[in-house]
């Protein structure tokens, strides 16, 4: 009988870290090379060299494009070959899936980078003290505040030199991603 207990323990806790794992999101930023519409999958090429292939889940969303709150359902409005783009995944199936990119550059997101003065997770908010002195806070996205932990907290919160991708709507600054910088 406690081997029957023990053996049904280890089973559920084996099968909650499974799907524990399956919820880790990644982020990856770089230029779009390839997008493929019937098959819903695209490419980046990464910062550091490395080749993504992603698949796209229909309810993806794009932030930092124009005119997203008219894109058809399943698309990647605003992102095209050539843009600069974060994207958020995580591994559904074998297969890096994403649900929300973030178009950065010229056309995408704002951006900004300095050092991080403050961080607090439980307000979801993070200051950044730039070159030119002033200290800027941006209010973080869920994704970002999971991303965030991740990157920007090993080692130092503090002092990490980041760049945040930004959206400004009625004088209020939301991170979407945040990356540090070395």
């Amino acid at each position: 009988m406690i081997k029957t207990v023990a053996l049904m323990s280890a089973l559920a806790l084996s099968t909650s870290l499974s799907f524990a794992a399956q919820d880790v999101v990644s982020a990856v930023d770089g230029t779009v090379k390839k997008i493929d519409a019937g098959t819903k999958t695209f490419v980046v090429d990464s910062k550091d060299g490395t080749e993504h292939t992603f698949r796209y889940a229909d309810d993806v969303t794009v932030d930092g494009a124009k005119d997203t709150d008219r894109a058809a359902k399943g698309t990647l409005n605003g992102v095209k070959e050539g843009s600069e783009v974060a994207v958020h995944y995580t591994a559904v199936g074998g297969k890096d899936t994403t649900h929300e990119i973030d178009k950065i550059g010229d056309d995408g997101l704002k951006a900004t980078e300095g050092t991080v003065t403050h961080m607090d997770r439980g307000a979801k908010t993070i200051a950044v003290k730039t070159a030119d002195g002033s200290e800027e806070t941006f209010h973080l996205t869920d994704r970002a505040a999971k991303d965030t932990g991740k990157d920007v907290a090993e080692g130092a919160e503090k002092s990490a030199k980041v760049t945040v991708y930004y959206t400004e709507k009625a004088g209020t600054k939301t991170a979407h991603f945040i990356k540090r910088s070395f």
